[in-house]
């Protein structure tokens, strides 16, 4: 399992651990990633995801996985995590097609 948030691509960083005596060692700064499930309003079920903390205050802020997902480039996503805005996106275009032939 990667150390790698599923929606924004977040990864670990490096750094160096700083001594009282200034010595500098290499280190890794990892993310915070959680195991949530989101539900998706459009597919009107949860989809489990290893997210980034940060990733998940996003999510709130945008209004849900679905409206994040919409926004987020493809390149950032990960596969998984692809295939659901792909789903979301063939239900709204089903939608959509049902609204005008109302």
């Amino acid at each position: 399992m990667s150390r790698r948030c599923e929606l924004t691509g977040k990864g670990p960083m490096v750094g160096n651990n700083s001594s009282h005596a200034n010595n500098k060692t290499k280190r890794r700064y990892l993310p915070n990633l959680n195991d949530v499930t989101l539900q998706s309003e459009a597919l009107g079920r949860g989809i489990k995801l290893r997210i980034s903390a940060a990733a998940l205050r996003s999510v709130d802020h945008r209004g849900g996985l679905d409206a994040f997902l919409a926004k987020s480039k493809d390149i950032e996503l990960s596969p998984s995590a692809l295939k659901v805005k792909k789903e979301i996106a063939k239900v709204g275009a089903a939608s959509a097609a049902a609204a005008l032939d109302a």
